[in-house]
């Protein structure tokens, strides 16, 4: 996923890069004549991002993530950031109908060839609870061989909470591994290519996201989601990392990608999992149920769709 700056006057954005949870992260932003400022401020959210994706991370055995999914005790009470972020997986699950699901990290593991897990392993997610405790803790109460993943939630999590913390700047996109929380000023717009997993350097469209000079600020959450990027060959057959979890397997599906645009960035990324592992009809039919404000779906034949409301946002 690019990004292109739009506005109705030249400006020239501030951007900064950064590898968190094994994806890159870039904030870019208008500098509105205080870039000093600007390269400050997206400095000091890196850092802060950092130190949560650090917490967050399955590939590290230091993470909270991890050291939760190792304990061998059916009640862990755990820190404030990885609460926070299982109580995202909740909301996730909720808006997704079920179809995004951070129980499934065996599942996953399974499916890249790893861990040791022949067969399937379906959905969990009324096995475990959490309640909440003092100064942002969580009590997680579950089977201990109940593991989590993340995932695209924790990208979706950190993409808004990211936003969140430049609110000084009218116009800013964080950009979590494609992940994209965005808020725009009046009278300005941001131009957001989706990329055509087909071949390099294309786009399937291009989408515009706008305020008029006399509104108010608005923000959206785009997300991308698809079997294309993370696929492995296992025991000679192809596979990919989006769980079924009512298989505990890679989806069977007819979708290739789908992008969504949504209220906040975890609603969007929960979203579009979702559409990919239901397909074609399920997931345009789960995506009207959800009242999102535009979809974007590529099948495996070669069809590009979009919901009606996606009109509204393409670049003319």
């Amino acid at each position: 996923m690019t990004v292109a700056r739009a506005t109705t006057r030249v400006i020239e954005p501030i951007s900064l890069a950064d590898t968190v949870m094994g994806g890159r992260l870039v904030i870019h932003l208008e500098p509105n004549g205080r870039a000093d400022q600007a390269l400050v401020d997206a400095r000091r959210v890196i850092a802060r991002i950092d130190r949560w994706a650090a917490r967050l991370s399955r590939h590290s055995a230091a993470s909270d993530l991890s050291a939760l999914n190792a304990d061998p005790r059916s009640s862990v009470l755990v820190r404030p950031t990885l609460a926070s972020a299982l109580l995202a997986g909740l909301v996730a699950a909720d808006a997704s109908e079920g179809f995004t699901d951070i129980t499934l990290l065996d599942a996953r593991l399974a499916a890249e060839g790893l861990g040791g897990a022949a067969a399937a392993i379906s959905s969990r997610a009324n096995d475990w609870q959490i309640e909440n405790r003092r100064r942002g803790s969580a009590l997680v109460i579950r089977p201990p061989d109940l593991h989590f993943d993340l995932g695209g939630v924790g990208k979706g999590w950190i993409a808004d909470r990211a936003l969140h913390l430049m609110s000084s700047w009218p116009s800013v996109v964080i950009d979590a591994d494609g992940d994209l929380a965005i808020r725009c000023a009046p009278g300005e717009c941001w131009e957001i290519g989706i990329d055509d997993p087909r071949e390099a350097s294309t786009q399937l469209t291009l989408l515009r996201f706008q305020v008029p000079s006399r509104g108010i600020p608005s923000r959206w959450g785009v997300a991308t989601s698809g079997i294309s990027i993370h696929n492995w060959t296992v025991a000679g057959n192809k596979t990919h990392h989006l769980i079924d979890p009512r298989t505990g397997r890679p989806a069977v599906t007819d979708i290739v990608q789908a992008t969504v645009i949504a209220g906040s960035t975890l609603r969007a990324e929960a979203l579009a999992k979702a559409a990919v592992i239901a397909g074609r009809d399920a997931g345009f039919a789960l995506l009207e149920r959800a009242h999102v404000q535009g979809a974007i779906l590529l099948t495996e034949s070669g069809e590009v769709l979009a919901l009606p409301s996606t009109l509204a946002l393409l670049a003319t």
